[in-house]
């Protein structure tokens, strides 16, 4: 439910935009305050379950997932839509950050593995049909549906999370950081306003230079704060002494930067701007669902012949590529030019969320695990929030550029900058919404072109600057992740000590 609303919003934008006139910004806020929601409160849901009850904090994460939801499907304004995600996404980081754990504390050794293989390529299935899910139910009934689906969902989760889950709990008591937490939180919140603001406010206006300085200042307090709790802080500093485990955060931080903004703007691609309805481009991006679940089925196997490390710069490196490939579409093409970015897109991120999932609770004793895959999902949704917001901005700058430095845009004079605004939503067939009727049509056609060539080429660039975040995360996963830093039986569940295991 949780993995499956990350992407299934996707293909619904251009009608909610229509229904609750919602503009390209508020569109990535629908996205950016379920991230936010998840980033803000993971860790401490995983600390609040591994002290009072895994099952337990799983079941309320269950209901206001299931309740927020509703309360989406019945959105009559934008920004209440946007505050119910936020909240949704409160429920979804209390099922992030729990799920792992209570896969790690049933399963052990060769059958942990497999657990999570299935738990990923699930995953890893419930993200990339998404848009076809979302296309579906857009077009078949309502975009409302996308989320009041959930609800029975929910329910029979919640039932059987009751009947087959059973409690557990960690035996040393955990911290809980709420002045962290609301710390983080701001910080994060500022920060992605400011991304998402700048380009409207204007990036050097006294506003957004006000609000990024405010996010840097709480970030500063949230680390002076962090070090003088020390094993008492959300982010606990004995977890952080261990190479794999900021390895791991940091190539989870750099991939989803990457992933989530990617998805956004190839399905914006697919349905605006070539003109396609959402259950066809669900259909569309059907290629990019199947290798996904190919990577993840296969990446138990390639996980357990290989080096950690190989196999999660493999997966990198393929995501790293598969947005390259994206040079490989033009203007006027079919949409089946993307389907080599499509497919090595997919195996990327099919390979990498198993061993991610997996290896974020490897490093830590099986009390610590809700902490631990807390803060590495904390990594996941931060990068998720930072990159629709910070790539999606780019994208617009980049339409702009292109848009208004076209020869054949001349004609509009004062209204080049809304017309970019429009060109950014969707190129052409966007763009046309905009135009006043009394522009004679060969002059909306050359337009209409203009926008599309810029959509084309700002894809292009905004795509190359976020393989640069996977190829980085890669780099890293090579020369920090080390078999000698898992964690293994009879080892101290205080602070998790560096253990010597080839790494070959």
């Amino acid at each position: 439910m949780l993995l499956l609303d990350i992407n299934v919003v996707n293909v619904a934008l251009p009608e909610i935009r229509k229904e609750l006139d919602a503009s390209f910004t508020q569109l990535q806020w629908v996205l950016d305050a379920y991230a936010l929601g998840l980033a803000a409160i993971l860790v401490a849901a995983g600390s609040l379950a591994d002290r009072i009850g895994r099952r337990r904090i799983f079941t309320i994460g269950f209901v206001i997932f299931t309740l927020a939801s509703l309360a989406c499907g019945l959105a009559w304004n934008v920004n209440v839509l946007i505050v119910s995600r936020f909240i949704q996404g409160i429920g979804g980081a209390i099922l992030f950050a729990v799920g792992p754990a209570l896969l790690g504390y049933i399963y052990t050794g060769a059958d942990r593995t497999r657990a999570f293989g299935i738990f990923g390529g699930v995953g890893g299935l419930a993200i990339a049909a998404g848009p076809l899910v979302g296309g579906g139910l857009t077009d078949g009934l309502d975009w409302r549906w996308i989320f009041l689906i959930n609800i029975p969902l929910g329910i029979i989760a919640l039932i059987i999370t009751r009947i087959r889950v059973t409690e557990s709990r960690s035996a040393v008591t955990p911290p809980l950081d709420l002045m962290g937490a609301a710390l983080f939180s701001t910080f994060l919140t500022l920060l992605v306003l400011g991304l998402l603001r700048g380009e409207d406010n204007g990036w050097t206006s006294t506003f957004i230079l006000g609000l990024f300085a405010a996010s840097a200042i709480t970030l500063i307090a949230f680390i002076v704060l962090q070090v003088r709790r020390g094993d008492k802080a959300m982010f606990e500093a004995s977890l952080f002494t261990n190479t794999t485990f900021n390895g791991l955060n940091i190539a989870t931080l750099f991939l989803n930067i990457a992933l989530l903004a990617a998805i956004f703007l190839l399905i914006t691609y697919i349905q605006v701007l070539m003109g396609y309805s959402a259950w066809a481009s669900g259909l569309r991006a059907l290629p990019l669902t199947l290798t996904l679940v190919v990577g993840a089925f296969i990446s138990g196997t390639i996980s357990s012949r290989t080096a950690p490390r190989i196999s999660a710069a493999l997966a990198l490196g393929c995501v790293a590529i598969g947005l390259l490939l994206i040079r490989l579409v033009d203007s006027g093409d079919s949409w089946t030019a993307a389907l080599p970015m499509m497919f090595v897109l997919g195996i990327g991120m099919g390979l990498f969320n198993p061993i991610r999932t997996e290896l974020s609770v490897s490093t830590v004793s099986p009390e610590r695990a809700g902490v631990a895959s807390g803060i590495n999902a904390t990594f996941q949704q931060v990068g998720a929030a930072i990159g629709v917001a910070g790539l999606g901005a780019f994208f617009q700058n980049r339409v702009h550029h292109y848009f208004e430095n076209d020869p054949a845009t001349s004609i509009l004079g004062p209204m080049r900058t809304d017309a970019a605004r429009g060109a950014a939503t969707g190129g052409g067939n966007a763009l046309r919404e905009l135009l006043p009727p009394e522009i004679p049509a060969m002059m909306q056609q050359q337009l209409s072109s203009a926008a599309d060539t810029a959509f084309i080429n700002s894809l292009h660039t905004t795509f190359t600057v976020a393989a640069l975040f996977p190829l980085a995360g890669m780099i890293i996963a090579l020369f920090t992740i080390r078999r000698k830093d898992f964690w293994r039986a009879g080892q101290s569940s205080g602070v998790d000590k560096i253990v010597g295991v080839d790494d070959n």
